[in-house]
């Protein structure tokens, strides 16, 4: 039976939850797996009419048989089709439910929680990308403990980075540039530290929310640090891995994370960190490997980041218990068995 993917196009978009799905599509493919992805049209996940249009369209035309997986980023335009979802044992992608996603109105929150709730109740099986998602679907959302598994993302082998050489701290940031990631908090905890060496590059997409986007550029100039940040956009492959390389200090300010993939990537070569604990990712990193603040809370990311800014023992540190840490991390290779063990389980 095919594997038939159903995810909010465009399908080659930078995000960690967009990688994520293009590695167990390649993944399942090299099991001899057949998969298929379904790129849906339309706004997400509050949909709008053609998103609702377009999930309607995608589901008639799946073959009687298919595997059904549906990214948690669109499963909110198929809450008409949840008795459908049912009958066919969906399986639904959770890398964060997304009434938890900030920038919503309270309002459209509540609505996409109670389509959430409605539609984890519907599919036949809920795969998460981390255990604390797992934890939160059967406590928030009412969700079946029993249909919930996870499959946490991977990380290839990375040489170790090796810092920027550098008196000043070269601190890296990586993250599409919309609220959820904080970097309007990042932003504001550096401005207290301008008595100290350091530079800012946030790898990020700009056009997702470019009111937002423009807002951060904004708040650099008031903050008077606008020329130690650097704005880098959508940066992938060799240019990512040269600032991966090149930094001597990772840092994200996130409000909520299913998972942490920027995190792990940093530990997989061995950066120090400075993160808040925004959902999974204070259980992604490793003991001692970073500073972790409460989350919007830009006067205790100051504080934490402060020493490891000035003191390169104390990063040295860090990195090396970062390095064996990203070590132990899970690695691809073996993610994509791990999720069709889970779609056996759906179909059982």
């Amino acid at each position: 039976m095919s594997i038939h993917l159903l995810v909010p196009g465009p399908f080659d978009a930078i995000s960690g939850g967009y990688i994520y799905d293009r590695r167990m599509v390649e993944g399942l493919r090299a099991l001899g797996e057949t998969v298929e992805v379904v790129e849906l049209p339309g706004l997400h996940p509050a949909p709008d009419e053609a998103a609702e249009a377009g999930a309607r369209a995608a589901f008639a035309a799946l073959p009687a048989d298919a595997r059904i997986v549906i990214d948690g980023l669109g499963l909110p335009a198929f809450l008409p089709l949840a008795q459908d979802l049912s009958a066919r044992k969906a399986v639904a992608l959770i890398h964060h439910p997304t009434a938890l996603e900030h920038g919503f109105p309270e309002a459209a929150r509540t609505v996409l929680k109670a389509k959430e709730r409605a539609l984890f109740t519907a599919c036949g099986r809920l795969v998460c990308t981390s255990p604390m998602t797992a934890r939160r679907l059967p406590e928030e959302f009412g969700a079946d403990p029993a249909r919930i598994g996870v499959v946490e993302p991977g990380t290839e082998p990375a040489p170790r980075a090796v810092g920027s050489g550098g008196e000043a701290c070269a601190i890296l940031s990586v993250g599409t540039l919309v609220p959820r990631k904080g970097h309007d908090v990042l932003l504001r905890a550096l401005a207290r530290l301008t008595d100290l060496e350091w530079s800012l590059t946030i790898a990020g997409d700009d056009r997702r929310d470019p009111p937002h986007a423009r807002g951060l550029h904004a708040l650099a100039e008031e903050l008077g640090i606008a020329a130690r940040v650097t704005f880098a956009g959508e940066v992938t492959g060799e240019a990512l891995e040269a600032l991966y390389h090149h930094a001597d200090l990772f840092a994200l300010a996130t409000r909520w994370e299913g998972y942490g993939m920027a995190a792990a990537e940093a530990m997989a070569r061995g950066l120090p960190l400075a993160v808040t604990a925004g959902g999974a990712i204070a259980e992604v990193v490793a003991p001692g490997s970073a500073i972790v603040s409460p989350v919007d809370d830009a006067m205790s990311l100051s504080k934490g980041m402060r020493r490891p800014i000035f003191d390169a023992s104390l990063r040295a540190a860090m990195a090396e218990a970062s390095w064996q840490g990203g070590q132990r991390l899970p690695r691809w290779a073996d993610r994509a068995a791990a999720f069709r063990a889970e779609l056996d389980k759906a179909s059982a």
